[in-house]
């Protein structure tokens, strides 16, 4: 009999959860559109706001200032303008910092023209370079515009935890923006725009456990929103036009109600899975490098290089016995590549790295199974280096 298969690439996409499902399919056998004023329209307006207010309390924020998206890639193109409005007074933003190690939604940089999109370099432990930092917001040209940065708080990859409220410190000197991709972090670690000093937040709904196809970009406040990316009937305060998806919608709502209310369990309990992981991959193969282990991470990720196994192989090895993992971010039309967070980091992309990601349903016994797999491609991989 084919034993199980075992899940860890929640980092990917984490399976759509019990509750997210179910208030995935009330909504979507609800009939109407949430911009009629008639009884129907009004039933999934109540939907529709109910899950702002859900989504809005995962990260602390006023139920206002949440603009829901398609994902959270429309939502880092959305934000990452240099056409910005105070009301209806106009903001020019001058030039866009991102860090070398952000997801490719925000590295590439968004709305802004390439010449004015500036990447900051990251320490060799995967965390943002603030010496760098200080240096780029001192140079800002202003008679360009304010500065923006954009630093993720939890690196996809690595899942090691960014230095925002430090970051936040030197932007706010300079009289910048600070946007934050929170994505791999809500549901992991408690997260507050306000206490994050972030003007705006990134979030995914499949990231905790809800349905794809459904993203928000969160504001600090009412006032100052960049330039709509979609214009049509001004659906979401005009932010965001397009009727919305209100079973995704409700499902996000729903995995984020969840997510929130698990944050007392959650992160000590995958640490103790990952710390267990981790021991056991060090003792069958003593030279295995985990990266941004000597840093503060979320305790649901492990990225590590095998030396002599390519990624590439180890994945299709992983999946043959039964595990799914991924090499580097999965969001790359399925490419396996160099990794950039890698190359950041000042390690050398060619020697591959393996993602593994966990999750509440994650159990000890896969755990342990996912050790004796490691141990044997290990092992082979040894005996293959011996041969040649």
């Amino acid at each position: 009999m084919a034993m199980a298969r075992i899940y860890m690439d929640w980092n990917a996409t984490a399976p759509i959860s019990a509750v997210a499902r179910d208030a995935f399919l009330s909504a979507f056998d609800l009939t109407g559109n949430g911009s009629s004023v008639h009884a129907e329209g009004r039933r999934l307006k109540t939907v529709i706001e109910a899950a702002r207010r859900d989504v809005a309390g995962l990260c602390e924020a006023e139920p206002a200032c949440v603009t829901f998206t398609s994902g959270a890639t429309e939502a880092a193109n959305m934000v990452l303008t240099p056409d910005f409005r105070m009301g209806r007074t106009p903001l020019g933003i001058g030039r866009l910092y991102v860090s070398a190690i952000e997801h490719p939604a925000v590295r590439e940089g968004g709305r802004f023209p390439k010449d004015r999109v500036q990447e900051l370099p990251v320490t060799q432990a995967g965390t943002t370079d603030l010496d760098t930092l200080d240096r780029a917001l001192a140079v800002h040209p202003r008679e360009e515009g304010i500065p923006m940065v954009a630093v993720m708080l939890v690196n996809n990859e690595t899942g090691v935890i960014q230095p925002i409220t430090q970051v936040s410190e030197r932007v706010k000197a300079a009289g910048g923006l600070l946007v934050v991709d929170a994505v791999q972090a809500i549901g992991r670690v408690p997260v507050s725009i306000s206490d994050l000093g972030a003007d705006f937040l990134i979030l995914a709904s499949h990231k905790i456990g809800g349905p794809k196809g459904a993203g928000a970009l969160v504001a600090r406040g009412e006032v100052l929103m960049p330039r709509p990316l979609i214009h049509g009937g001004g659906q979401e305060k005009g932010h965001r036009s397009g009727t919305e998806n209100p079973a995704a919608l409700a499902g996000f709502g729903a995995a984020a109600r969840a997510a929130k209310d698990a944050l007392g369990v959650y992160p000590s309990q995958v640490t103790t899975l990952r710390d267990r992981l981790e021991a056991g991959m060090r003792t069958s193969a003593p030279d295995v490098l985990i990266h941004g282990a000597d840093t503060v991470r979320v305790g649901n990720t492990t990225f590590f290089s095998l030396p002599g196994l390519k990624a590439e192989t180890g994945q299709i090895a992983f999946d043959l016995e039964g595990v799914a993992l991924s090499a580097g971010s999965a969001c790359s039309s399925g490419k396996v590549g160099q990794s950039h967070v890698l190359m950041a980091m000042g390690q050398d992309p060619s020697l591959g790295a393996l993602r593994i990601s966990i999750g509440p349903t994650t159990t000890v016994e896969e755990i342990d199974r996912v050790i004796d797999i490691f141990a044997r491609i290990a092992g082979r991989r040894r005996s293959n280096v011996a041969a040649a």
